[in-house]
């Protein structure tokens, strides 16, 4: 593979929350950024873009080192409700891209993201590249094929890494997620109760950023001993540590909680943390942003 700063890298979905960071990412390190997009414009400055729906084809971008691949629905909540659609939006992507790759004799290191979501979060801790897997949601199952679609285009020659994140947090997450969602009802709930559901459950959270860079190392790294990668800090935070931060980084010293049972989810594991030491090992990664700085930057350019 060429040194970092002539590498033309090719990014899926980088009009979204992580994509952006990626792009920025690759940018900081002088190396030449072809997004992809279903939007008609690019969301950010970039060396060339493509609008595409990638579920219908994968456009002719030219030769590239590398693909990040973020494109797909990514959300757990809403895939129960369109499990098919997730399985088809999410594989035939892969397909596509994989096929286009493929008939171009390709030699581009494909960074495939899963998630950390497919692990079965009731086993020994921390969850490493070797532990059980537990398909419990469709989004999970789209995932696990993805992983599988990698597999195959493996064996027909593609240079194929699969990156698992654990859960992201940052500068322009959008709702849905602990963070914003705590943020804005925050910001809502004046001297009124905040309605919660339960911050005391534990899970691995990793600044975007850190996990931009993790994308960025998978992908021009010379030579890589595995073909799975955990993306995660290695340590876990409860809803209530990140409450706690938000009231720090607002200049608030408390706020009244009450649960929303509608909010609960039965089964939840008590703690989610990952083993980052494969990732740490074969391309030098570690977490560089601490919680608060994060919380801070996100109240700042959310």
């Amino acid at each position: 593979m060429p040194d970092a700063a002539a590498f033309r890298i090719a990014v899926t979905g980088v009009n979204g929350f992580v994509g952006r960071h990626v792009a920025a990412e690759l940018a900081d390190h002088g190396i030449a950024v072809v997004g992809i997009g279903i939007q008609d414009q690019a969301a950010v400055d970039l060396d060339a873009y493509f609008s595409a729906d990638l579920v219908a084809e994968w456009p002719s971008i030219g030769p590239v080192d590398a693909v990040i691949h973020l494109a797909g629905l990514a959300a757990v909540g809403p895939s129960f409700d369109e499990p098919q659609r997730y399985l088809t939006v999410n594989s035939s992507i892969v397909t596509n891209m994989g096929e286009a790759l493929v008939a171009s004799s390709s030699k581009a290191r494909v960074v495939l993201v899963s998630s950390g979501a497919i692990y079965d979060g009731n086993q020994p801790l921390p969850l490493t590249e070797r532990s059980s897997v537990d398909i419990n949601s469709p989004y999970a199952v789209s995932k696990v094929l993805n992983e599988i679609q990698a597999s195959y285009y493996r064996g027909r020659g593609l240079d194929c890494v699969i990156a698992r994140p654990f859960n992201h947090i940052g500068p322009g997450q959008g709702p849905g997620f602990l963070l914003p969602d705590l943020a804005a009802a925050l910001a809502r709930a004046g001297h009124e109760p905040l309605l919660v559901g339960s911050l005391s459950t534990k899970r691995d959270y990793t600044d975007v950023r850190d996990v931009a860079r993790a994308y960025q190392l998978l992908a021009t790294q010379p030579e890589l001993s595995h073909q799975v990668y955990n993306i995660c800090s290695g340590r876990s935070l409860s809803g209530n540590d990140i409450l706690a931060g938000l009231l720090k980084a607002s200049g608030r010293s408390e706020v009244h909680t009450e649960t929303d049972s509608a909010r609960l989810r039965p089964n939840d594991p008590v703690d989610i943390v990952g083993d980052n030491s494969r990732l740490r090992k074969d391309t030098g990664w570690a977490p560089q942003n601490n919680i608060g700085d994060t919380i801070s930057d996100y109240l700042r350019h959310r």
